[in-house]
């Protein structure tokens, strides 16, 4: 993918989370059980990270944990719900390619959901490596993408989109996809870029940008059960 097409599809990503941010937010508003057991990587103390913050439902949790919380989402719709949500934490509208702090700055970073929507294996690595920047040395990163779905109707979309690329007729990248954001009637508000990553794809990107892994699985999502790869590296 080149990278003006990727650069188009972010900003049509941040513009689809602001038209969605409140009903996003809506079914965000609790911890979900499956991101447990990250938080054990969290001592008191630690200056935290949460990347792609969205409307801050982390903030509880990290804070519980007596960890020092900061939220950065490029999205302004959802900054705005985060900080009407968590009046004492801190937020900004902030690049995810563009971390507005020093380096060596975090013990921790938590990017949750986050890296699947950054179209291009140019600007993954460009984010991988940006937060590698503002961990302290050993610091750790804590990350989720969803896995590659077993579900009939996203293999069909894969394939079709597959068949696309090699005729020339698509922008996007191998197991790249749009993912729907619908109301509840069922009309679409918004598409979201997507790559659906596998366990090797995912682990060979972080040893790439220079990160050492730690842990590596996967975790149920939500309520439909779909799956989340989760990866723990350290700097």
């Amino acid at each position: 993918m080149d990278e003006k097409y990727a650069r188009y599809l972010l900003g049509m990503s941040k513009g689809g989370y602001d038209l969605i941010a409140e009903r996003f937010s809506d079914t965000r508003c609790f911890f979900w059980k499956d991101l447990g057991g990250l938080l054990e990587y969290v001592n008191s103390g630690d200056r935290v990270l949460d990347l792609g913050c969205g409307n801050g439902r982390l903030f509880g949790a990290i804070k519980e944990k007596g960890g020092d919380y900061h939220g950065i989402d490029n999205s302004e719709k959802l900054i705005e719900l985060a900080k009407k949500n968590n009046p004492q934490a801190e937020f900004q509208t902030a690049d995810a390619l563009n971390i507005p702090f020093g380096d060596n700055y975090f013990d921790k970073v938590f990017a949750i959901a986050v890296l699947h929507h950054i179209p291009s294996l140019k600007l993954r690595l460009d984010f991988l490596k940006e937060i590698k920047r503002v961990l302290k040395q050993n610091g750790v990163l804590i990350l989720t993408v969803w896995k590659l779905s077993p579900k009939k109707q996203v293999w069909r979309v894969l394939l079709e989109n597959a068949f696309l690329k090699i005729i020339g007729k698509s922008k996007l990248d191998f197991k790249d996809i749009f993912y729907p954001w619908k109301d509840f009637q069922g009309k679409v508000l918004t598409q979201r870029y997507v790559h659906l990553f596998s366990s090797k794809e995912l682990n060979d990107l972080a040893k790439r940008a220079g990160f050492t892994i730690k842990d590596f699985g996967e975790t149920e999502r939500g309520k439909d059960k779909d799956t989340n790869l989760f990866l723990i590296a350290s700097k």
